[in-house]
């Protein structure tokens, strides 16, 4: 590995919702888990264990999926923090934080997604727009 190669990711992204934050939130946890899909909009459903330590996986059944990680902070409605891989199944470690704020008209979603680690040049390029495309739906649903 190169010297010069940087082993962090920093991605930070907020869109305004025009929705009250409970609304919002159930959005976001329905983005999360049930109406999760690929960047391509094929479904690929999720699930997240609602508690402290829970699981946040893709069950492919019969004991097989993938760990995407695990929650570390949970306050409905105005926070959800997960630290693991995520969609990255090799040697990083991550955290992705969703935080609910209520503004005049509405709501406002901020993520913010920090990894450490040998990131693949695809995920890097892509993070930032599926982190886009995962707000925008999140909008779309509570609206």
């Amino acid at each position: 590995m190169p010297e010069s190669q940087d082993l962090t990711l920093d991605v930070s992204q907020s869109i305004e919702i025009d929705a009250a934050i409970g609304d919002a939130y159930k959005a976001l946890i329905r983005r999360l888990t049930d109406e999760s899909s690929t960047p391509d909009n094929k479904p690929m459903p999720m699930v997240l264990e609602e508690w402290p330590g829970g699981r946040w996986f893709r069950d492919l059944g019969n004991g097989q999926g993938h760990l995407w990680g695990f929650v570390q902070v949970i306050k409905p409605p105005t926070l959800i923090e997960i630290q693991g891989p995520m969609f990255m199944s090799y040697a990083v470690a991550g955290h992705v934080q969703f935080r609910l704020t209520q503004v005049a008209g509405g709501t406002e979603l901020a993520l913010r997604h920090r990894a450490v680690g040998m990131v693949e040049p695809d995920h890097r390029a892509g993070v930032s727009l599926g982190w886009k495309a995962y707000a925008e739906d999140v909008k779309r649903m509570a609206e």
